[in-house]
C-alpha cells in the first residue's frame, strides 16, 4: 500500500474543520459552491464525482483524490469506471497524471474494502 486514503480523509476533516471555524464566511461559500457542483442535473452526482477524480488526478492533489475516491465509492462508482476515468486523466495530465491514477485506484480499492467491512 502506498498512501492510507481512508486515514487521509479523516485527518484532513480536523483541519479543514479548523479552517472552517477559522474562516467560515469562505468556507461556507466553499460548500455551497461543492453543493451546486454537485446537484444532479444533466449529469448524476456518480459522474460528477468521476470528473472531480479525473481532475483531483490531472492536478495531483492528494487530498482531493481522497475524497473524491471516497466519494464515487459512495456514489456506487465501479472499478471499470474509475478505470476509464483515470484514463482520460493520463490523457489530460500526461506523465504525472500516470502515477496519481495508480494511487487514484488505490484509493478507489481502499474505500471499496472499507465500505464493505462497514455494510
Amino acid at each position: 500500500m502506498h498512501k492510507n486514503w481512508p486515514d487521509m480523509t479523516v485527518e484532513l476533516s480536523g483541519a479543514i474543520r479548523e479552517l472552517r471555524g477559522g474562516a467560515p464566511e469562505v468556507m461556507k461559500a466553499f460548500s455551497g459552491i461543492a453543493q451546486a457542483a454537485l446537484k444532479a442535473n444533466a449529469l448524476d452526482t456518480k459522474t460528477k464525482e468521476l470528473i472531480a477524480l479525473g481532475i483531483a488526478v490531472a492536478i495531483r492533489c492528494d487530498g482531493c483524490v481522497a475524497f473524491h475516491a471516497e466519494a464515487a465509492v459512495k456514489q456506487g462508482a465501479t472499478r471499470e469506471e474509475i478505470m476509464e476515468t483515470m484514463g482520460m486523466a493520463v490523457y489530460m495530465g500526461a506523465g504525472p497524471s500516470v502515477m496519481y491514477a495508480a494511487q487514484a485506484l488505490e484509493a478507489y480499492d481502499q474505500f471499496t474494502e472499507k465500505a464493505k467491512v462497514t455494510a
